[in-house]
């Protein structure tokens, strides 16, 4: 079958198109730079050339339709995550704006199409713990406003009978991250002892390999239910940093305050980083999350018999790609550096 992937070239995306390559299948990749997809996909052992490519914006109605043109299923991953308040208008743009263009164009072309949501689309919630029919949340933080936006897209279309499934990732770690996105860079700030302070709370995390081969069965096999969870695991901030520790056997001193008390400094360094160039490490959106943050009805989590690999291993591989990949000295990856796999 031939699949068309937005997002192809990010962190979820990659992983998902690697599974569905090895299954056997074919890719149609929808991506505004050309030069990503090598950087993205060369390092999980696939060779680019065997992927079709075509250059286009999941804003751009047109080469959205181009790109499901005779495809059998769509994968939207492209969105735009980030707790930087300087992307707030393009999160808008981009996480509402293209999943009504990219599933719009797939139900018109008869796909099957799995849309990449998250978690936080459904935060806040007043229910616990999360499930597949929780309500859509209704947050004014920037990028859980956006996902909502999206998530309320994809529902309207599951409603009038598209053959859409939905899946809830929840926060992504593991090896070869290709922008090195939210989760890796704040996992690569802990160990250069730039965040020494947390909020109480936690989240739920997982592994982006996990994940694709939830995504790339749910595409190529008819199943039961139109909403799955991603694996993983919840982990309060503590249980995060007690695995990190054991992982890199270093001590990591850690302060933890409790979420609502740090909300104004995570509220002032938005303001100061919309004019700020450097990145500051602490957002409101992340503090926020881990105020908020519930725990996730497992029941339904995949459409075969998928299962969480242990968190200590993800954390592990991520360290160990980190440190390969220069990001992180010796003393920075501690053990992990030189650990074997389990």
């Amino acid at each position: 079958m031939l699949v068309t992937v937005t997002g192809g070239t990010g962190f979820v995306g990659s992983h998902t198109v690697a599974q569905i390559l090895r299954g056997g299948h074919r890719v149609r990749l929808l991506v505004r730079s050309e030069a990503a997809v090598d950087d993205a996909l060369r390092p999980l052992g696939i060779d680019p050339g065997g992927v079709d490519v075509l250059v286009g914006d999941v804003l751009d109605e047109q080469s959205v339709a181009r790109a499901v043109r005779g495809a059998d299923a769509v994968l939207h991953a492209a969105s735009v995550y980030s707790f930087d308040s300087r992307d707030r208008h393009r999160m808008r743009e981009v996480n509402a704006g293209g999943t009504e263009n990219v599933l719009g164009a797939a139900r018109a072309a008869g796909a099957r199409t799995l849309y990449v949501s998250s978690i936080v689309a459904l935060m806040p919630s007043g229910r616990t713990p999360l499930h597949t029919g929780s309500p859509v949340g209704r947050s004014r933080e920037p990028y859980f406003a956006s996902k909502a936006a999206a998530e309320r897209v994809a529902r309207r279309h599951q409603a009038q009978g598209s053959p859409i499934v939905i899946s809830y990732p929840p926060a992504m770690l593991g090896p070869h991250d290709p922008h090195f996105g939210d989760q890796t860079t704040r996992l690569r700030n802990v160990l250069r002892n730039l965040i020494p302070i947390w909020p109480l709370g936690g989240y739920a995390v997982g592994d982006v390999r996990d994940t694709a081969a939830l995504h790339a069965a749910a595409l190529t096999h008819a199943t039961g239910s139109d909403r799955y969870f991603g694996p993983g695991v919840y982990l309060s901030t503590r249980q995060y940093m007690r695995t990190l520790r054991r992982v890199t056997g270093r001590g990591l001193p850690t302060v933890y305050l409790p979420a609502h008390a740090m909300y104004p400094v995570g509220l002032l360094a938005d303001v100061v980083q919309r004019v700020w160039p450097y990145h500051i490490p602490a957002e409101y959106g992340a503090l926020y999350t881990c105020g908020c943050a519930t725990r996730i009805d497992q029941s339904v989590t995949a459409p075969q018999e998928l299962t969480a690999r242990p968190v200590e291993q993800t954390l592990a591989d991520t360290v160990r790609w980190l440190y390969q990949s220069g990001k992180l000295s010796d003393h920075q990856a501690g053990a992990a550096a030189t650990a074997n796999r389990t």
